[in-house]
Order: structure tokens, then sequence, then C-alpha cells
């Protein structure tokens, strides 16, 4: 991975595209970006909101920046796309088809960014993408083809406040896709138990508080008599029901038993041990009647909470009367983001937000201890974010607002390339100008069956020193790389040869 080659507590007033340029290859760790929907409006703050006349155009058509401040038009960004990655042409065309030429126009725009995020993220990194149902699903195929549809995460459904629209459900939610690779980063999130949760599931009560009653006993997956988990307690055979004492050892519980109340707990190898420890601790439920199996007592104070599910229905959006409120005409909750923030990145870890508005994801990045990059090509937005970082963080001298474009660290690009899509496209344009063709052939059978269908392959195996630089890379198709697996080129075509078989 490279360096990162920007600083950080850094807002550049660009288009995005250029500073997605400048920055190495895999040098964010996470990615959240709120960009235009294509709601075909003009977005403006309220008169006396306090975001003064920010705001920005949301109106899509293959003209839409011509003579503008941004550098490229649409048109030339869509050249850009079709002749760079075929897969993406087809989604931008698909746009058009289902829905409009103004559509197609906004997934050409988005396009080249996400190309860019992709090869800027790290390997562990994550995207979220902010929308609604105006380009949702358009946006889910172009991420799709950029991030590849097998790092899809999850769908989540941010119920962002209740209303009615006369002749149809509440249109009350955005959506936010989220793409990562099975290495990203992952941090568990909880939240508290509701009280219709506690009232549901924790309807017992003692001296300590309310508890619920769990299982002290799990499958016997055909394990025989004799294992101890198998051995009768206080009367109780779980081998005779087909199961085995299971009592927690490991985990959140565990720790807080042995932090609070049996000093040592998670040491006591014994699993009947363990049981007589909980049972003189207290922790053990047993039936009024004599009746019926010991349980487990889980206090809800003890519990992290609950998971965070992909329905997000407990933070409302900003309102009028809300502290945080700047007026800036889209601005999202600070706990949202801050949600994302902690899920998907580590202190010290460095958040992107390329469309940063009022600087929602920097303040929310800042406060959790990580780095932090915002782009606007709005001046006017990042004069609200330096307000806003001023006021209340008081970071407005150590924000740095960036007007130049970052260069590259080339001598790195060419010793290592970054990411396999970027590699892959690359290689198949160098492999039609050798050849002068449209179809290049796989470099092990020789057949043509097209961009989709081609692998980016080590000529030399990662295990045996190789990496994905340009002496040590080639395309083969899904079949030959798979027939190939660890061994070299040479090997590989040495004892096809011999076997006289693909």
């Amino acid at each position: 991975m490279a360096h990162l080659n920007s600083p950080t507590s850094a807002i550049y007033t660009l288009d995005n595209l250029r500073v997605l340029r400048g920055l190495n290859s895999e040098c964010i760790d996470l990615i959240y970006l709120d960009p235009p929907f294509n709601t075909g409006k003009q977005w403006q703050a309220p008169i006396g909101a306090g975001g003064g006349d920010v705001g920005f155009n949301d109106i899509w058509g293959w003209d839409r920046v011509t003579g503008e401040t941004l550098e490229e038009t649409i048109a030339r960004q869509w050249e850009e796309v079709r002749d760079y990655d075929p897969e993406v042409r087809e989604v931008v065309e698909a746009g058009v088809a289902a829905h409009s030429p103004s559509m197609g126009s906004y997934l050409a725009w988005m396009a080249p960014r996400l190309l860019e995020m992709h090869r800027v993220l790290k390997p562990t990194g994550s995207i979220y993408l902010h929308c609604d149902p105006f380009a949702s699903h358009y946006l889910k195929t172009l991420m799709d083809a950029v991030f590849g549809r097998l790092n899809f995460r999850n769908e989540i459904v941010w119920n962002r406040s209740n209303r009615s629209d006369g002749r149809r459900f509440g249109w009350v939610h955005d959506t936010l896709l989220v793409y990562a690779s099975n290495d990203a980063t992952w941090n568990d999130v909880f939240l508290p138990y509701g009280q219709d949760y506690l009232d549901r599931f924790y309807r017992e009560r003692d001296e300590r508080g309310s508890y619920k009653r769990a299982d002290l006993t799990g499958p016997s997956h055909g394990l025989a008599r004799g294992a101890p988990s198998t051995q009768p307690w206080r009367d109780h055979d779980p081998h005779s029901r087909g199961r085995v004492w299971s009592v927690p050892k490991t985990g959140a519980y565990a720790e807080w038993i042995e932090t609070q109340l049996i000093a040592d707990y998670r040491s006591i190898e014994s699993i009947h041990g363990r049981l007589d420890a909980l049972d003189a601790a207290g922790l053990i439920h047993w039936p009024k009647t004599g009746k019926g199996w010991p349980m487990l007592k889980r206090y809800a104070h003890a519990s992290d909470g609950q998971r965070a599910n992909d329905v997000f229905d407990d933070i409302r959006m900003v309102s009028n009367l809300s502290r945080e409120r700047t007026g800036y005409p889209t601005q999202k909750p600070l706990a949202l983001v801050e949600r994302i923030i902690s899920a998907s990145s580590n202190p010290g870890d460095v958040v992107l937000d390329p469309f940063c508005g009022c600087a929602t994801a920097c303040v929310a990045a800042q406060k959790l201890g990580r780095h932090w990059i915002g782009i606007d090509v709005e001046p006017k937005a990042v004069e609200l974010c330096r307000q806003r970082l001023r006021d209340e963080l008081q970071l407005f001298d150590e924000t740095q607002e960036i007007t130049q474009p970052l260069s590259r660290d080339d001598e790195r690009q060419l010793e290592l390339i970054p990411t396999k899509r970027i590699l892959r496209l690359e290689l198949w344009r160098r492999m039609q100008e050798a050849a002068s063709v449209d179809t290049p052939a796989c470099e092990g059978c020789g057949e043509s069956p097209g961009l989709k269908y081609m692998e980016v392959d080590r000529i030399i195996p990662r295990k045996l020193g190789g990496d994905y630089t340009w002496d040590n890379v080639q395309l083969l198709c899904g079949p030959c790389n798979r027939s190939k697996g660890g061994r070299t080129m040479q090997q590989w075509l040495r004892e096809r040869d011999l076997t006289g078989s693909r």
C-alpha cells in the first residue's frame, strides 16, 4: 500500500475528481460520500438558516457543467468512461435506456469518481455511498461494476423521518450502499435496548436487576457419553436429551462475570466447576416448581446491547431546532456518520469525504480520533466547513484549505500496481494496442472470451516471490487461471505440453 500523499485535517476546494486522481493508490481506510442524488432540484439553504446562500445543483443533462466551475463536462467524462471501462459503460447506457438521458449523464459523472475511489481505497477499507430512491438502484449496479458485486456488504436503510405522502406510502428513508472486502476493518456496533425489548425479554428480576433466562446447554453434535460436558450435574442429565452443558467461558458476559462477581472465573477449567461457581454466585435461575432445567441469568445491564442491523431507525434527520444544524440544505446527522466511522475504521485511520458539504464526516472523524480529508467544489460550502470546525472543534487554525490538486507518487505507481481491477483494464488496453485487435487473446489458451472473462494472474505466484508488478502480470481466462493455480507460467505451460491437456 502506498503512503498517503496528502495532509490530513484538510479541505480541498476543488472538483473531487482532480483530488482523487492525485491521491496515491490504496492510501484511504474509509470513504463516506453523500453525493448529489439526481433529484432534479436546485438545493439552496433556506433564508435565515445560517448557511448563507450555500447550495448545489442536482439537475443533470449531458451539457450540465459546460462553462461552470467543474473542469470537465459530463460529455467529456462520458467519453472517458466509455473508452476506459466497458462494464461501467454498459451500466451508464442501461441508465439511459431504462430511465432517461438525465440518469445516464448522472451515472457518467459518478463513474470516474467511483473508479478513482476504488483505486485509493485500501484492501482493508470500506466505502459507504449515501443515496435515496431517486438513483439508488442505478448506483447499486454501478457500484457492482466498479467494486465487484461480491464485495457488496449491506444496503442500509436509514429511516430519517416520519411523514405522509398522498396516494403512496410515506417516503421516509435513505439508502447507504456498503462495499468492502472480506479483509476489511469491522467493529461491532451495539445499541441500547429499547424499553419494549427489555419488557419483552428481560422479564425476571432479582436484587441485581432485570435479567433473561438463557440456556445452559447446547447441541451435542453426536458427542458420546464420557466427555465432561455430557455428565449430569445436580441430577440434571443433558445427554439424555441429546444435549451437553454449554457454560460461558469466553466473551463479554464471561468477562463481566469475572470482573464483577467471580474472581478468576474464566480460569476454572472444569465445566462442572463453572456451574458450581455460577450457582454459588446466584447466577443460575432455578424453576420454582422444582421441575424444568436450571438456566443462566443474563442481566440487561451487563450486556453490550443489541448489535446494530441494517435498518437505522433510531437516528432522526437534523431538524430546524437541532443544535447541530448548520443550514446546509442536505445536512446529515452526526450520529449517523459516527456509527459508520466507528464500525469500519479504527483510531488513527484516514477517512475521506469527497462531497463534504457541511463537514459532518470531518467532525465525526475528528471526534473519534481518526484523520480526515474533505473535498467540496463549492467555496461557500468550504467556508461553512471551516466555520463548523472552528465552532465545534476549535480547529480553525489547524484546518488546511487546499486549492491545488495533488501529484501522485509516480515512482511508487510504477513499482507496484495497486489494484487488480485497474491493472486488468490497463493490461487489456496494452494488449489491444500490441495486437491491434479489439478483443485480445488469453495468454494461456489463445482464445478471446472478452474482458469480463479475463483475470489478472501473477506470472510468478506470490508464494514464490512474485508481486503485482508490470513485468509479472498477465491476463488469463478463468479456466486457464484456475488450471495454472500456484505454479509459475513456465511450469504450467511445460506440464500442459507434456500431458497434452489444457
